[in-house]
């Protein structure tokens, strides 16, 4: 099938990776992105000229290095707000992941210290997560219950893989301190009503986190227009590196919330017994930041930018409606989520009859350097709602082809002769 959006073949020039050949001679097909994804030369070029020319410590320094080290790093938290349509760049908090940036939010809810009534959380209070959140959403959530007395509560997850709603009204109440869910599913593919769950949020005076690790790399994400107060996501699912996630933040939100780490640059002045803290975005970056990692997310951001992320998601679309149909044609594969491309993502996770996820992944790897994720992909309890240990995904991203479906595919049917 012939690729009609874009030039996925230039764009796969500027990824070196996607054109190694693995031992044997087999070609890699990378399936993984949304693991990981992998990095074009306008990354790796802006953090190795960084490394080269400019490197200093951001901050501090009045040299010439030290204030092209800053201006830099600066300079890529511009180019994240413009990205994401924060109102203010300084609404932006460079973190080292984005479970850096959800715990980040989780500690200021029922810290003592904390002074604004939106993060006191009590016994009888309720923090509300989703049956389909990664482990990252859900283990600060359970820490903070167990540390406050609040119960943890979910929405649970319909058969069809959509989340299900039908208990909204009961489930967002009164006593629902803060709704933090998943913007899109990294096992489901599937895209979250955010403004209906919001609505509600609103209507009871909860605050409301979107993990958007998933959805901002694919789609275009305004965070003005979503309307919540935060949203965390990461670098290296976005063609950056790795080591560097951001939580925006509304300003008014984040202004009220306690700092979460100590430390040098996060302070505005100390004294023996009590310290004063810098402004936003300083007061959440104690410390020494991933200085070179910034200068890569904002490459990162001007390579997404030049493509254009309404191409990326229109092409990660048509990838996602071809992917759905061919996997039909495996006999007894079941596909995780829903079964149409709208609302969803380009994750397809599968199960195979009578062959375990990590002998699929092994063989797809062995035979035809095919590389995929298996396990629970950190989200166990979804994998538990559905009945199963684990499930075979193949994740797609703006450099991958209809070719490399079709190869999957191949791949698939050659597990089931060997299992047969």
């Amino acid at each position: 099938m012939t690729e009609t959006l874009f030039d996925v073949e230039r764009i796969r020039k500027d990824f070196p990776i996607l054109s190694r050949e693995l031992p044997g001679g087999r070609p890699l097909v990378y399936l993984d992105s949304g693991n990981s994804s992998q990095k074009p030369l306008q990354v790796v070029n802006a953090m190795r000229d960084h490394l080269e020319h400019h490197y200093s410590n951001v901050g501090r320094a009045l040299h010439v290095l030290g204030s092209e080290s800053t201006e830099a790093y600066e300079g890529a938290r511009d180019k994240v707000a413009a990205f994401i349509g924060a109102p203010s760049r300084d609404e932006v908090v460079f973190t080292k992941n984005a479970s850096e940036a959800l715990n980040l939010v989780a500690y200021a809810f029922g810290n003592p210290l904390a002074e604004d009534e939106r993060f006191r959380v009590r016994p009888g209070d309720e923090i509300l997560i989703s049956e389909m959140e990664h482990h990252s959403n859900i283990v600060p959530w359970q820490l903070v219950a167990q540390r406050t007395g609040a119960t943890l509560r979910w929405f649970p997850v319909t058969d069809e893989g959509r989340l299900d709603l039908s208990g909204l009204t009961e489930l967002v109440n009164e006593r629902t301190k803060i709704v933090s869910i998943v913007h899109q599913s990294n096992v489901l593919g599937t895209v979250n009503p955010v403004a209906e769950v919001l609505a509600r949020a609103r209507q009871v005076g909860a605050v409301m986190m979107l993990d958007a690790s998933q959805s901002v790399p694919h789609r275009p994400v305004d965070v003005a227009a979503l309307g919540v107060d935060f949203v965390a996501f990461t670098g290296h699912k976005m063609v950056g590196p790795s080591g560097i996630g951001v939580l925006w933040g509304r300003r008014e939100v984040l202004e009220a919330m306690p700092p979460f780490l100590g430390g040098g640059e996060m302070i505005e002045a100390v004294w023996m017994d009590h310290s004063t803290y810098a402004p936003i975005p300083h007061k959440f970056e104690a410390g020494t930041p991933p200085i070179v990692e910034a200068v890569g997310l904002g490459a990162a951001v001007d390579y997404l930018t030049s493509v254009g992320m309404d191409d990326i998601r229109r092409h990660e679309h048509e990838l996602t409606e071809y992917g759905l149909a061919a996997l039909a044609e495996v006999p007894g594969l079941r596909v995780l989520g829903p079964k149409t491309a709208e609302g969803r993502g380009g994750t397809l996770s599968f199960t195979l009859p009578e062959v375990h996820p990590h002998d699929v992944g092994q063989i797809l790897d062995d035979a035809f350097g095919i590389a995929v994720r298996v396990g629970h992909h950190c989200a166990r309890p979804l994998h538990l709602r559905f009945g199963i240990p684990a499930s075979t995904r193949a994740s797609m991203y703006l450099y991958n082809t209809t070719d490399e479906i079709d190869a999957l595919v191949r791949g698939l049917h050659h597990v089931q002769k060997v299992f047969g």
